[in-house]
């Protein structure tokens, strides 16, 4: 599921934010805009996602976000919001739910609890770091549809230089176990790279045979 593949892609930056006090790799200034490009197991873009913090307090972001599918055209928009917790930040758990999928359900009765993702700022090799997921329940008279994500085992796995088209970057490399279901179970592995300041430079996503499925790389930033 391509939401999967979108939840670290988070670049915080904002208007207020202190990186003593909220992300290292996460610059969270309002206006900051960055895009990822997503491409399937032929190398070829599947989808683009634009992403903008559009608002910002002192110790809390809105990440804006809009996905084109590889024809441009725009399949989806919506937003999350990120705080400060702790030595890092907290990623609202409604972003681990497929793009849009809260506002194509808007006019119905929804249930939805889970565990937010946190990226701390000391990220050191072999750190294990706190497990995410979604749970989610949409009522559609007379049957109820449910959204299940989790995402597990993620830890840190070691330092790589990375090069896109946005530049070359020195990133930590985190990894995780994830699984999917709404109606159809998806379950595998991912690998993602952070850079100091700029957020997710590239991830990798494989399923559980270990076989390359998708990959993403940021190929925009500007603040």
């Amino acid at each position: 599921m391509k939401n999967l593949f979108f939840i670290v892609t988070l670049l915080l930056s904002a208007s207020g934010f202190s990186q003593e006090v909220c992300s290292v790799y996460y610059p969270l200034q309002k206006g900051t805009s960055f895009q990822i490009t997503s491409y399937d197991k032929g190398d070829k873009p599947s989808a683009i996602v634009d992403y903008k913090v559009s608002d910002a307090g002192t110790d809390w972001a809105m990440l804006a976000y809009e996905v084109k599918d590889k024809k441009g055209k725009v399949i989806a928009t919506s937003e999350y919001e990120i705080r400060c917790q702790d030595d890092g930040i907290a990623i609202d758990f409604k972003s681990l739910g497929a793009p849009g999928i809260m506002e194509q359900y808007e006019d119905m009765e929804i249930e939805v609890s889970g565990t937010n993702l946190i990226i701390p700022n000391e990220l050191l090799e072999g750190r294990e770091l706190p497990d995410s997921n979604m749970h989610m329940t949409i009522h559609v008279n007379p049957i109820k549809l449910k959204m299940d994500v989790n995402i597990t085992n993620r830890k840190v796995s070691g330092k790589e230089t990375v090069t896109t088209p946005a530049g070359t970057f020195n990133c930590v490399v985190l990894s995780y176990n994830f699984e999917s279901k709404m109606g159809i179970k998806i379950s595998g592995t991912a690998k993602q790279w952070l850079a100091e300041g700029v957020g997710m430079v590239k991830q990798e996503d494989y399923n559980k045979k270990g076989k390359l499925i998708s990959w993403s790389e940021l190929t925009a930033f500007s603040k």
